[in-house]
């Protein structure tokens, strides 16, 4: 018989083994995009000039229009969350699937696989919902996974402060170096910071979307293991490069 209520204290504590939740968004990321016109692996959505109005069509479907959701369009209420499991190309996909996997099995095994969910979908929902408040007016779709990882990171530093992990910076000619996470996710942060002051609404990287989502992250963590449950010691090595 199965105990139930062990069952999903278990998952909430993050008492199961295995990062489960990290493994099944990733699965749902990669199925949705080869399904998707992004992929351009369908040979239903056509070539050419018609595969593109296909993309952009979904992308406008399921992603976040700034415009539509601050102009109280309801059906665009849901887009903060549909947008985070919408990518724009299989470098977009890639890129964010390695940082999801790389601090999101850690903070998983710490937080539970339904803690991780929630600060998944709670912080990439604030994030989305944050730029779109920044950028009111803007017609530019935004989509990707980026502002909830940006959440997991923002989680992972307050938990994991000084793990170590390998991380690849253009100014040191790519030298694979290893340092406290404290120090390059705050160095990640400030460049993401940055980058968001000098950044229009146009086409390219939602730079604020990440800050938002990192500092909802931090508050997430910060405010549930605040008490205790907070890893201080050195723990295994995490490989990582500069951005989401």
């Amino acid at each position: 018989m199965i105990e139930w209520r062990g069952a999903v204290l278990g998952a909430w504590r993050g008492t199961r083994s295995g990062p489960t939740m990290t493994y099944a968004l990733i699965a749902a990321c990669c199925l949705l995009f080869a399904a998707s016109p992004a992929s351009g692996l369908n040979p239903g959505h056509g070539t050419g000039e018609q595969l593109l109005a296909a993309q952009g069509a979904y992308f406008r479907r399921w992603g976040v229009v700034p415009a539509e959701l601050m102009g109280g369009d309801h059906r665009a209420l849901l887009t903060p969350l549909t947008g985070l499991f919408v990518h724009g190309s299989w470098l977009h996909l890639l890129g964010n699937m390695l940082f999801l996997y790389v601090f999101g099995a850690m903070t998983e095994e710490r937080v539970g696989a339904i803690g991780f969910a929630l600060l998944y979908l709670f912080t990439g929902y604030l994030a989305l919902l944050g730029y779109a408040v920044a950028h009111a007016d803007s017609e530019q779709t935004l989509v990707g996974a980026s502002g909830a990882i940006s959440g997991v990171l923002g989680a992972f530093l307050f938990l994991f402060p000084r793990s170590r992990v390998t991380s690849l910076f253009p100014f040191l000619f790519f030298l694979p170096l290893r340092f406290p996470a404290w120090i390059v996710l705050i160095f990640w942060f400030t460049l993401q910071w940055l980058a968001a002051r000098q950044a229009d609404s146009g086409p390219g990287i939602a730079y604020l979307a990440h800050v938002v989502g990192f500092s909802a992250g931090f508050l997430y963590a910060w405010g549930r293991y605040r008490g205790g449950d907070r890893v201080k010691a050195p723990t295994t090595a995490t490989e990582g490069e500069s951005q989401p």
